[in-house]
């Protein structure tokens, strides 16, 4: 496994690669099984495979958690060389924000909106800006990204498409613990009595599936089977339980197949978001 740390380094890897297809995973480290996931599909599917570790500080707000966010290179570098990863490219932020700032940004309108576009101004313009700048850098042939952050995936690919980017967007499953909690690298910060109410959100998405299943289709009344099952754990803030179209993220009166359900809730000091496709 290499590990590039500059943009021209990585550039010149890139040349090197022609003709070959690039399956890529771009995370913000502290690794976890789901991000590991997408490097086995990205492996399966491509000749290599190139994995970035960035945390992104123009996706942060100011009172947002960029100076903690957990991180540990050196576990993540062995986790990435046991999957047999290719290639691993750590840049540093003042390469990819020469000056500290960027005069240039990319704009996705619509899907950004709502939700977490409206709770976190500027988040979606920090992602789509350094993933376009990421898709630029790589060029990967395939890019991998997980469903648990649905908003964010409907962002990337609005921009891949109105910017026709030469890069296939490929949603990947959420993977779960085995208490049913999405996987993410926030967890960390959960205490157990946390924990133990973060589990409150899965339940409750989970019986709102199973009551679509069994044909229940009014937004109101699957969105109450979530509430009070969140209800019982001791949130600190409950900022969205909404009924929403998969890609362009507008409220839906009734469900159908392709809606998403989706949650953003504080535990303790820890922001979770989760959501569950109808199918």
């Amino acid at each position: 496994m290499q590990v590039v740390t500059t943009i021209a380094e990585m550039l010149a890897l890139r040349h090197s690669l022609l003709g070959q297809t690039i399956g890529f995973v771009p995370t913000m480290g502290y690794l976890h099984e789901g991000h590991l996931s997408l490097v086995d599909r990205a492996k399966a599917l491509n000749d290599c495979t190139v994995v970035s570790i960035f945390v992104n500080p123009t996706q942060f707000g100011p009172h947002e958690d960029l100076a903690k966010y957990p991180r540990d290179l050196s576990r993540d570098l062995l986790l990435l060389a046991a999957r047999g990863v290719d290639y691993v490219f750590i840049p540093e932020v003042r390469d990819m924000y020469p000056g500290g700032t960027m005069d240039t940004t990319v704009q996705v309108c619509g899907v950004t909106e709502m939700l977490e576009g409206a709770l976190r101004p500027g988040h979606f313009a920090g992602v789509a800006t350094i993933v376009a700048k990421l898709f630029n850098i790589v060029r990967p042939t395939q890019a991998y990204f997980g469903r648990k952050d649905a908003q964010q995936l409907a962002v990337i690919v609005k921009m891949v498409q109105d910017l026709n980017f030469a890069t296939t967007v490929v949603p990947c499953p959420t993977l779960r613990e085995p208490d049913g909690l999405a996987m993410s690298s926030r967890n960390v910060y959960l205490s157990a009595a946390d924990r133990q109410t973060a589990l409150y959100i899965s339940r409750g998405l989970r019986a709102a599936h199973a009551a679509w299943q069994e044909g229940l289709r009014d937004r109101d009344n699957l969105l109450k089977i979530v509430r009070e099952e969140m209800a019982q754990g001791d949130f600190a803030a409950i900022d969205y339980i909404e009924l929403v179209d998969g890609e362009s993220f507008a409220t839906e009166r009734q469900a159908r197949l392709g809606s998403l359900i989706v949650v953003a809730a504080k535990v303790g000091p820890t922001r979770l978001i989760d959501n569950i496709l109808l199918d």
